[in-house]
């Protein structure tokens, strides 16, 4: 089991920066990639970013690249999203989830395939105002 608890969320202008966290616990957190996705309203979840168990590859959504990074802290448990250059678009509510059981056992792997995680936070949100 693994438990995921996201936090950081909140109201940001245009422009502006936000960091999200998502503290984990439960099984070994270095042994499994993270990722982290977003749901507006009316939309399908989708894919934002992730970040292998090494925390040596990281991957992102194209709307988001240049903008947003995802970082982890495997001593600390965390897995971080800094959202830098904010948009409007980028209002949604934004989940954090664990590829645990590890798809695969590489230390590079990480999905983007929200498919692949089992494991979901409870979501924070993020309004962006133009």
């Amino acid at each position: 089991q693994v438990q995921l608890v996201e936090s950081g969320g909140g109201l940001v202008q245009a422009g502006g920066s936000l960091r999200l966290s998502c503290a984990a616990s439960g099984r070994t957190f270095s042994r499994y990639a993270m990722g982290w996705f977003r749901q507006a309203p009316g939309k399908e979840r989708e894919f934002v970013a992730a970040i292998s168990r090494s925390g040596g590859s990281t991957g992102y959504a194209d709307s988001v690249k240049g903008r947003l990074t995802i970082s982890r802290d495997n001593a600390k448990n965390t897995v971080y999203l800094l959202m830098n250059s904010l948009k409007p678009e980028d209002t949604a509510v934004y989940y954090c989830a664990a590829d645990f059981p590890p798809t695969y056992d590489s230390a590079g792997y990480y999905a983007t395939d929200l498919a692949v995680y089992d494991y979901w936070g409870q979501g924070t949100q993020v309004t962006v105002s133009s």
